[in-house]
């Protein structure tokens, strides 16, 4: 016989968890016993919260489902990681050591109706009111999370189905018999319209292709790489997720985001047919509406789960497929290569990406040359770049915050057209949330303990998640934090001195707080840099010291393009 909480454990370890995130609570003892007698790692945080967000940070990197374990107070903690994990389709398997299901309705010690809070925000939420049903719930859990459009789930473990004991091969006797076999299906085109789809590629003239998250977790990104070559289709990357391709792909042009990469706009305009694989037609695509893409052009949406294509009802064409089967099977169609594609299209894109960059840079250089920059001010884009310059080949990068986040962005497309190859970008996802960034450094880190990992960091998104930089000293970590830091909430009150009729911003300042002292007091490393000279020298310090350091480097703010495009549009009305 054995506890339900190493029945949880067991079933997991068959599903090949590796990681395993949490606060230890009471209600979660018996799990954490279970998962030391099936030696799964578990890394214990600081909050309920840094621990969603680390095993988010782990699952999107590996692409493989990990775990968050939280009691029923901290179920509350969680939700914020939760909700970043829904919007970029990260399959973790919440699990929540709840009240007891033999007092349920009754007002049970610390009782709430978790299944019902992360109903929304998950893909399936569901109470375990059966222990030798544990190793089923499991298994549908876990299907769920990584079948078609991938997202996170949630299981509720009340804590006297925890503590009760049960039979070792409770459940084994169902199907499926073997519980640990973890293949997903994959959709494959319907020939029909996939050939229709071919015929109208092949019959563009100056094509597109935006690829989104559907392309990174179906592990397709090599196939799209292939496509884009074979055919010369300039590909974007939707905004507001980890870059698809590395910068050695010479057909990745950037975002496709008009006021971060602004070439973008042309190519849109320009294009008669988009090929969307693997994203949704939401917000950032204004929903596949002009002004963004023109009404004249063909939109065509490849998603690889009957869920995605439903929020793409407004293109033109849908066809349910994995994003790799796609490409592929398009490939062994002759009539793709018999195509109309004007010869010089790709070259075109190309070359506005190039004179973007030497723009951008000139810009750059100019304004930060007048007298009132002088003394050595920082621009927050040349903060980015010096930064990514630093950085070796195959070093991993994150960032987090608001404009901190945008300039980043840019940096990183212009530093990557003068050769920078670095080997993982991440950032927060679509819902803009901060905090996340020493979490999904450490992921990095562990993941990768031999290579360098530097966070880009906004101040402000710092004293949001940076409580989670204990983890880094706690699991010996070493990362280096960079912060923005120009003294506040900067984005928002850009937007607010556009808005307010006074032109003034009011509670978004910081006091003046020395980060990289923090940082020594907890056994790293830390220097303070004031003038644009010290930024490499600094960050080659920080790296040759192997502690987790900081450099707190003081900035000017400075308006990015998308906060000033957007506070421009919302003149005299509320921020979204």
């Amino acid at each position: 016989m054995v506890r339900g909480g190493y029945l949880l454990a067991k079933a997991l370890l068959d599903k090949n968890i590796k990681h395993v995130f949490t606060l230890a609570g009471g209600f979660c003892n018996p799990a954490l016993e279970g998962f030391k007698d099936c030696q799964i790692p578990v890394i214990n945080c600081p909050h309920e919260q840094i621990a969603g967000h680390l095993a988010d940070g782990h699952t999107r990197i590996t692409r493989e489902p990990s775990v968050c374990l939280v009691g029923p107070e901290g179920f509350a903690n969680a939700i914020p990681a939760m909700m970043e994990a829904w919007g970029e389709r990260s399959p973790i398997i919440f699990i929540t050591g709840s009240s007891t299901l033999k007092r349920k309705g009754s007002g049970g010690f610390k009782e709430i109706d978790d299944v019902s809070m992360a109903d929304p925000i998950t893909k399936y939420s569901f109470s375990v009111t059966d222990g030798t049903r544990i190793k089923e719930f499991v298994d549908r859990a876990y299907r769920i999370a990584v079948s078609g459009y991938p997202g996170p789930v949630h299981l509720s473990i009340p804590v006297d189905i925890m503590f009760s004991s049960f039979p070792e091969n409770a459940g084994d006797d169902e199907r499926p018999f073997m519980k640990h076999l973890n293949y997903s299906p994959k959709v494959w085109p319907e020939p029909s319209s996939l050939e229709y789809i071919i015929d109208t590629i092949s019959k563009s003239k100056r094509p597109i292709i935006i690829a989104g998250h559907g392309v990174w977790w179906s592990k397709s990104e090599d196939d799209l790489a292939n496509f884009a070559s074979e055919l010369k289709i300039p590909i974007f990357n939707v905004p507001y997720h980890q870059k698809v391709l590395g910068e050695e792909t010479k057909e990745m042009m950037g975002l496709a985001d008009i006021h971060q990469y602004q070439p973008s706009k042309w190519a849109f305009n320009n294009c008669d047919c988009i090929i969307m694989v693997g994203a949704r037609l939401d917000n950032q695509m204004n929903f596949g509406n002009p002004p963004l893409f023109p009404k004249s052009l063909k939109l065509i949406c490849i998603n690889g789960s009957d869920e995605e294509i439903q929020l793409n009802r407004s293109a033109d064409f849908l066809l349910l497929c994995d994003p790799g089967a796609f490409f592929k099977e398009t490939l062994k169609n002759n009539k793709i290569y018999n195509n109309d594609f004007e010869s010089n299209w790709f070259e075109k894109n190309y070359e506005l990406r190039s004179n973007w960059v030497k723009e951008t840079l000139s810009d750059l250089q100019t304004k930060t040359s007048t007298p009132s920059w002088n003394r050595g001010i920082i621009h927050p884009l040349q903060l980015a770049i010096d930064v990514m310059e630093t950085m070796d080949n195959g070093d991993h990068l994150v960032f987090d915050g608001g404009n901190t986040h945008f300039w980043s962005e840019i940096a990183a497309n212009l530093v990557a057209q003068n050769g920078k190859i670095l080997s993982k970008i991440m950032h927060p996802g679509s819902f803009s949330l901060l905090g996340l960034g020493v979490s999904f450094a450490i992921s990095l880190k562990r993941i990768n303990p031999n290579d360098t990992v530097v966070l880009i960091s906004g101040d402000g998104a710092f004293l949001s998640g940076g409580l989670s930089i204990e983890v880094a000293f706690q699991e010996n970590l070493p990362i280096i934090v960079i912060i923005d830091n120009n003294g506040g909430l900067d984005c928002i009150s850009q937007q607010q001195e556009r808005m307010f009729d006074s032109g003034s911003h009011f509670a978004t300042d910081f006091r003046d707080i020395p980060f990289h002292e923090m940082f020594i007091g907890l056994g790293g490393y830390g220097e303070l840099v004031t003038d644009k000279k010290d930024i490499k020298s600094a960050i080659k310090r920080a790296i040759e010291s192997k502690k987790t350091a900081c450099i707190n480097v003081k900035t000017r703010g400075q308006i990015s393009p998308i906060v000033a495009a957007t506070s421009d549009k919302r003149d005299k009305s509320s921020i979204e």
